[in-house]
């Protein structure tokens, strides 16, 4: 059988080092701030996330783009060129462009490279639920599954990671044309923040909203609490948009009331912080429900 390369995209928010650990390797995203682009790496190698955050708490505006085909073609054809077949999974295609055209790419290369594969997978998942989703095929690969049966259990899988998280400032999904003017002027002068998750399609869905950080964050262990699947023998995420203190803060809570296997401190890269602003929490969880 042979071998086959796992490859994601930097929108999937797990740290440099885990990702080195998992033999996963990694497509660049652009982003831009300031008038200036820049690609975005897991070590945030081209700007460090504290200079992201910062920059744009300082009121400079940012905008991303979806990986181009000739990116795929560069990052894909390197894997063939050295032997393998290519299983890639990407953003999920319910907030971006970048699956269609994976697929395209993946065409091309399968017809230049007779015999060889390039299978492209739709997470459905997004920031560090992707990057749940992603730990989770590593661990499958290292167990023996075949691309056919990544493929198979890629289908189910996606739903159930639960990926949920809070925004501090209503205003940045104001501008991604999530919420209104209106509500964000009138829930940021009430404390209120939204607890949002990606749901079975792929898209952003706004679930409820609280007053206060403090609610929102249980709000977040409550998810866990409800939906999730055996926490104790898990591996469990939190993300954070330069927002370390409390993203500590829900990781000892979090392994206090469940004693999960492991938890992972996630940073928030600017593709993603892009559109939810500093201040994100999130959480992703193998659950019964997504």
């Amino acid at each position: 059988m042979k071998d086959y390369a796992l490859i994601t995209d930097a929108t999937c928010d797990l740290p440099a080092e885990v990702l080195e650990k998992l033999n996963v390797r990694v497509i660049p995203m652009e982003f831009q701030i300031g008038g200036t682009l820049y690609q975005h790496y897991p070590d945030a190698r081209e700007m460090s996330l504290t200079t992201f955050y910062e920059r744009m708490t300082a009121g400079e505006t940012t905008s991303t783009s979806q990986i181009n085909q000739l990116t795929y073609f560069k990052y894909f054809e390197a894997i063939l060129e050295a032997g393998m077949d290519v299983l890639y999974l990407s953003f999920t295609s319910g907030l971006s462009g970048t699956y269609q055209s994976s697929l395209i790419v993946a065409s091309e290369l399968e017809e230049k490279y007779p015999g060889q594969r390039v299978v492209c997978i739709d997470s459905l998942c997004a920031s560090i639920g992707q990057g749940l989703f992603v730990l989770l095929a590593a661990q499958k690969k290292r167990e023996g599954l075949t691309i056919d049966e990544m493929v198979a259990w890629a289908q189910q899988s996606h739903l159930h990671v639960a990926q949920w998280f809070t925004v501090d400032d209503l205003n940045h999904l104001r501008r991604g044309g999530r919420i209104s003017s209106v509500a964000a002027l009138a829930g940021s002068a009430l404390g209120i923040k939204p607890i949002l998750h990606v749901d079975s399609e792929g898209k952003l869905v706004a679930a409820m909203k609280v007053r206060g950080r403090r609610k929102s964050m249980d709000a977040l262990i409550e998810r866990i609490a409800q939906t999730g699947i055996n926490p104790a023998e898990q591996v469990i995420l939190v993300g954070h948009g330069n927002s370390e203190k409390d993203a500590k803060q829900l990781k000892v809570e979090i392994r206090e009331r469940f004693r999960p296997k492991e938890i992972i401190l996630c940073d928030i890269g600017p593709v993603i912080g892009a559109h939810v602003g500093p201040g994100m929490l999130a959480v992703s969880f193998w659950a019964s429900e997504n």
